[in-house]
């Protein structure tokens, strides 16, 4: 008797503000992060841009939540999966 081993992956989902559309089915998503450093205790913040996949219309400025998925171009590495 086999036994079944279920593979489960655990995506990454970050929310983020969609900064530019311009693109045919991909979006600009932006994040910021909020740290506090290490050594100087001061509260940082920290931007970084990341191109989505998405099927619907969506204008600058929306919240939206991406998810990692396959690549779907070079730089495309992320789906848009609800916008908030």
């Amino acid at each position: 008797m086999k036994k079944e081993i279920a593979k489960i992956t655990k995506k990454r989902e970050i929310s983020g503000v969609v900064v530019s559309n311009k693109m045919t089915g991909t979006v600009r998503v932006q994040i910021e992060e909020i740290y506090s450093h290490k050594e100087y205790s001061k509260v940082m913040r920290r931007q970084k841009t990341f191109f989505a996949h998405t099927n619907e219309p969506l204008e600058i400025g929306d919240k939206v939540t991406i998810r990692e998925s396959k690549p779907f171009s070079k730089n495309v590495n992320w789906v848009v999966v609800s916008k908030q």
